[in-house]
């Protein structure tokens, strides 16, 4: 029996709902806020690491980087075989921007920059050619015989404002937990500072894989897998141009925001 069609199309009914809701003077003061919102973190966006950048002169933050350490499993051809000893050379509360440069090859490190060392670019030889990986799970116990939590179970995490990535993967191999199991999110990135940067980058995890936690962020052209709710946290963040790949055959979302209000200053676009 030929079912009977809906007295609108979705389309129509979003207009209406638009329509009744842009009438009130409390709903358009929203939608004003909500426009100027997005308008001011585009123009972060197209300032972010320009000359034009108001902290530009003040950080020393130019293009060139004042230092940069080579990083490669041959010796002889680096400065450091591993990234967490190169990143451990740099000075606290670093002036200027430090080019870390890491050839190709599988890095199996879990790292965390400090919120004292600003301006890190870390650059690979391109995100299937060079990958920082770990298997930390939340309820994997650390060092001080606690569960690390989901804070703590990132292979790499950034602290320090002005961090900027490009042409690499974070990876959390930790396998996919089984349905209904707890304490098995494994995150392979976590950025919980602010004004970052991520560039043809690549994020590979099976359950919470990316932590957007905190601050604004810029995602290019990256590439982000996961089962569920994998990327989550309460960052203001742009996502361009990203690809989202979902592993599990189930239905679910694949962003979890932890905005609470929608006063606050925060969001994914994607």
């Amino acid at each position: 029996m030929a079912m009977a069609a809906p007295p609108q199309s979705m389309n129509d009914m979003i207009s209406s709902t638009t329509s009744a809701r842009s009438s009130t003077p409390h709903s358009n003061n929203f939608n004003k806020q909500l426009k100027n919102s997005e308008e001011n973190y585009l123009n972060w966006v197209r300032r972010m690491g320009s000359r034009n950048h108001s902290n530009f002169l003040d950080a020393k933050n130019k293009f060139q980087p004042c230092k940069t350490i080579k990083v490669n499993k041959n010796p002889k051809l680096a400065d450091f075989i591993t990234v967490k000893k190169a990143i451990a050379s740099i000075p606290l509360f670093n002036p200027c921007r430090v080019l870390i440069s890491v050839a190709p090859g599988t890095y199996r490190e879990k790292i965390e920059i400090p919120m004292t060392m600003a301006y890190v670019t870390l650059e690979g030889a391109g995100a299937g050619k060079t990958i920082i990986r770990w298997d930390d799970t939340a309820d994997r116990v650390g060092p001080n015989g606690q569960p690390l939590g989901t804070y703590g179970s990132a292979t790499f995490a950034v602290n320090a404002p002005y961090f900027v990535a490009k042409n690499i993967t974070f990876k959390n191999k930790a396998p996919p937990p089984p349905a209904g199991a707890t304490g098995k999110q494994a995150v392979a990135l976590r950025i919980s500072a602010d004004m970052a940067a991520f560039i043809n980058c690549k994020f590979v995890g099976a359950q919470d894989t990316l932590y957007d936690h905190k601050g604004r962020h810029y995602f290019k052209n990256c590439h982000i897998q996961g089962s569920v709710d994998f990327i989550f946290g309460n960052g203001l963040s742009l996502y361009q141009e990203c690809h989202l790949h979902a592993k599990t055959k189930s239905y679910g979302a694949l962003t979890a925001q932890k905005r609470e209000s929608m006063l606050e200053e925060t969001g994914f676009s994607l």
